[in-house]
């Protein structure tokens, strides 16, 4: 079914009204069966047979997945590995207050048939407080007389949790087991609800982690625990407050919930999504206010509970806030780095914090030069996350979120000024099943899958709604190559495709911009007429096109030359009628022919210093090669239809903005670390192979890396003029993006090989980008459960219940069972 613009603006509205306009942030983020279930426990203190919280109850018996089970699922009936736990604490729940029977038998029937194929999926990269609440949970079942039957499969998983669990209890109990700021790992009293009787602690250290709204740590599911063991009026009225915010009486993970934390994660995910564009005001407006908030903030936390929530929130927004052209510093989240025990606390629980690392990988991306904290936050993250996958079997956010695996690996091998934005955002919709928005207690703490759903749907859409305007733009692109006799000119590369998918891929420019198609012309042109100058045309032949180029005559030439002038003079006046419908056709026409005859002048003193044997200086070279890539004579006619405030003036050759010079200096370096070899060959200058020449004692990894270094600066240097709004150069920001775009189809072009001149290696990129719609079940098909038992069977496991209480147990006073 094809997709329409007004299916893509119909959901656009939706999600402005759902998700940006609606004031409440609780219900973008998806509620905790399992705290919930724990607040459904607690009777009410004046009638102690009767739930405190009726509206958890109802929830929780109105909210049971098909599947039988509580919590989140990966999709319809696929339940995550957190289900387990939610699952049983829910049918507790029901338990206490003997209602829910069918609930109950189709929960059992769900951990009898299902449990075992997630424990033996995960069996090896079980994470660490799934060891601790797991064990809690099923003996928490077995006292309120579930009758728990697991295979002799799961009995092995089990009982190796609860070997680890007392591991863990046993290195936690050698220091002062309830003092946080000694402990390597986080708290265990943020899994109060989950220790068991024989891990004692008394109501006097329980109270004295209660903090002043009356929680533990902000867990309800802990604090419903501390109330049931101390009836702290403290945590009831934190609980009571809870269950008012939370009218249908689902309560989340957290509470309170960092609401500029979840705004971030949702402006985040937006923009990953390739939805940014219908977003514009809103993203910008939350940004502002977090700007503003930034400010004001000058803590760093001494709690460990909250260095990981904090530096996972400040990294995500230094990278947000500097992409969108604010003014930060790399201190506001760089502060880790100062403190010894920080860092350490971080190497030894890296495996519990890969999310967090990510994220500060991420935000090194955009570097500027000097910042040198950037630098160690990068090499720091770098290596932990390095050991993180390829020892993921003890990762927990890589069991909660399988997709985030890929995307490590993917952010570790291509660093991101080399992908194109468009094949990042399908990555995002394809590998994202589950939203996680940030790293919790026990689990993601996800985006409401409503939401969730709706977002991805119009992702999906707007995705394949530009791959058909993209369809046609190739069809287009294809014929005007062939009429205009460049595709079948006889020799030299043919790169239609290879050029259109480079431009349509890395910027989001509008689905109807002319942009595209002029990019994508100029870019095959300049393609076949240096290979004009470096191969095919004779010495002669080449002076008189350069001289009919010079003059703006091609009266006198023939062959190829002909051609390729016919075509540059038709694509010249074409691209200046589309213009002269705006403003000051006559120099903008000029300036274009400025450019070429500047771009063609180069190609002929490169072809004469190659048939002289002529050996120019390093900066003679760049000045001209900076030229003859010919990124000026691309970027510099969009740039004009992208904004109207552009400046004509910069089209004149002594006139080119910082930004463009960076851009083109780049562009030349790029190219000549990975052509060097095919240019000594054929016995052309190349920046590397000139720096060797002049350094007698260097040897050829020396004179690369001399060149990348000088690369690395002015990408840099680049980056700060194009993502700060008050920066040195004055630039329209569509403008900059798009130098910034074109920034990246180089450096994807040139990164560690010579992919424009390869035959096929895009190929599969290009057809993701325009011809394969997002495949929305991938990753899902490896996960296999089996399905939802038959009524027959959850009758036979309702009539085996054993009615009994589970008081005792809640209250702390129950005994440890053996699995």
């Amino acid at each position: 079914m094809k997709t329409s613009f007004s299916s893509v603006e119909s959901l656009v509205y939706e999600i402005k009204k759902e998700m940006f306009l609606n004031q409440d942030i609780h219900h973008l983020v998806s509620p905790s069966a399992y705290d919930t279930a724990w607040l459904t426990m607690i009777p009410d203190p004046t009638q102690v047979d009767k739930p405190k919280f009726e509206s958890c109850l109802n929830w929780v018996l109105n909210n049971q997945n098909a599947g039988g089970f509580w919590g989140e699922s990966y999709a319809e009936d696929l339940p995550t590995i957190d289900t387990l736990p939610a699952t049983l604490a829910s049918m507790v729940a029901l338990k206490t207050w003997n209602l829910g029977e069918e609930n109950i038998a189709r929960g059992l029937a769900f951990i009898h048939t299902t449990a075992e194929v997630i424990l033996e999926q995960h069996r090896h990269h079980l994470p660490r407080w799934f060891a601790i609440v797991l064990p809690a949970m099923t003996e928490l079942a077995q006292a309120a007389g579930l009758d728990l039957v697991f295979s002799q499969r799961s009995k092995r998983v089990l009982s190796d949790l609860f070997h680890q669990r007392q591991q863990i209890l046993k290195m936690t109990c050698m220091e002062n087991p309830v003092d946080y700021s000694q402990q390597k790992i986080p708290s265990l009293l943020w899994y109060l609800e989950s220790l068991p009787p024989t891990y004692h602690v008394d109501e006097q250290n329980i109270m004295k982690h209660v903090s002043g709204d009356g929680s533990i740590f902000q867990s309800p599911a802990a604090t419903a625990s501390a109330y049931l063991r101390t009836g702290s009026s403290k945590c009831l009225e934190y609980l009571e407050f809870l269950v008012q915010k939370c009218p249908n009486g689902a309560v989340p993970a957290e509470y309170p919930l960092d609401e500029e934390l979840i705004k971030l994660c949702l402006v985040d995910h937006v923009q990953r999504l390739g939805l940014a564009e219908h977003f514009e005001e809103e993203i910008e407006d939350i940004l502002k206010l977090v700007y503003k908030n930034l400010r004001k903030q000058d803590f760093e936390p001494t709690n460990r509970r909250l260095v990981a929530a904090k530096l996972y929130k400040d990294a995500l927004a230094f990278r947000l806030l500097r992409m969108q052209g604010h003014d930060v510093k790399p201190s506001c989240f760089c502060w880790f780095l100062q403190h010894a025990d920080t860092l350490e606390y971080i190497e030894q629980n890296c495996e519990q914090l890969t999310s967090v690392l990510y994220n500060v990988y991420r935000a090194t991306d955009v570097m500027f030069r000097r910042e040198y904290e950037l630098e160690e936050a990068r090499a720091f993250s770098r290596k932990l996350l390095e050991k993180s996958i390829s020892f993921s079997c003890k990762d927990d956010d890589l069991v909660i979120f399988p997709g985030l695996h890929k995307l490590i690996k993917h952010e570790l091998t291509l660093p991101w000024i080399t992908r194109l934005d468009q094949l990042d955002q399908r990555m995002w919709i394809e590998e994202n099943k589950i939203s996680p928005l940030w790293i919790g207690k026990a689990s993601f703490y996800r985006l409401f899958h409503l939401q969730h759903e709706k977002l991805v749907q119009l992702a999906n859409e707007n995705y394949k709604l530009r791959q058909s305007v993209y369809a046609e733009e190739l069809e287009q692109l294809r014929r005007w190559s062939k009429e205009s006799g460049l595709r079948e000119i006889g020799f030299g590369r043919e790169k239609t495709a290879y050029c259109y998918f480079a431009v349509a891929a890395s910027s989001c420019l509008p689905r109807d911009s002319v942009v595209r198609l002029i990019v994508a012309k100029i870019a095959i042109l300049i393609t076949v007429a240096d290979d004009f100058y470096d191969v095919e045309g004779s010495t002669r032949e080449l002076k008189i096109l350069t001289k009919a180029i010079q003059r703006w005559n091609g009266e006198d030439l023939t062959g190829h030359s002909k051609i390729i002038f016919d075509a540059l003079c038709d694509l010249v006046m074409d691209i200046s009628r589309k213009y002269n419908h705006q403003r000051e056709g006559s120099k903008f026409l000029k300036g274009i022919r400025d450019i070429w005859q500047e771009t063609f002048g180069s190609w002929m003193v490169e072809r004469t210093w190659s048939d002289t044997g002529y050996r120019a200086s390093l900066d003679e070279y760049l000045d001209i090669g900076m030229i003859s890539i010919g990124a000026h004579t691309i970027i510099l006619p969009a740039c004009c239809f992208l904004s109207q405030d552009y400046p004509i003036e910069k089209l004149k050759p002594d006139n080119y903005g910082k930004i463009t010079k960076l851009f083109m200096s780049a562009a030349r370096l790029l190219n000549d670390t990975q052509s060097y070899q095919k240019e000594q060959k054929d016995g052309k200058m190349n920046m590397v192979l000139l720096h060797l020449d002049e350094n007698p004692n260097a040897k050829i990894d020396g004179s690369i890396a001399y060149v990348k270094g000088i690369l690395e600066e002015k990408t840099k240097e680049f980056l700060e003029i194009v993502l700060m709004d008050d920066g040195p150069e004055e630039m329209p920001k569509s403008c900059k993006h798009f130098h910034l775009s074109c920034m990246k189809v180089f450096h994807m072009f040139f990164n560690s090989t010579n992919l424009f001149d390869s035959e096929e290696e895009l190929l599969n990129d290009i057809k993701k980008a325009i011809c394969i719609p997002p495949d929305l079940d991938s990753q899902i098909s490896d996960l296999y459960l089996p399905p939802p038992p038959e009524k027959e069977e959850i009758l036979q496991i309702s009539a085996r219940w054993d009615v009994n209480t589970t008081q005792h147990f809640l209250h702390g006073n129950g005994k440890e069972s053996v699995v």
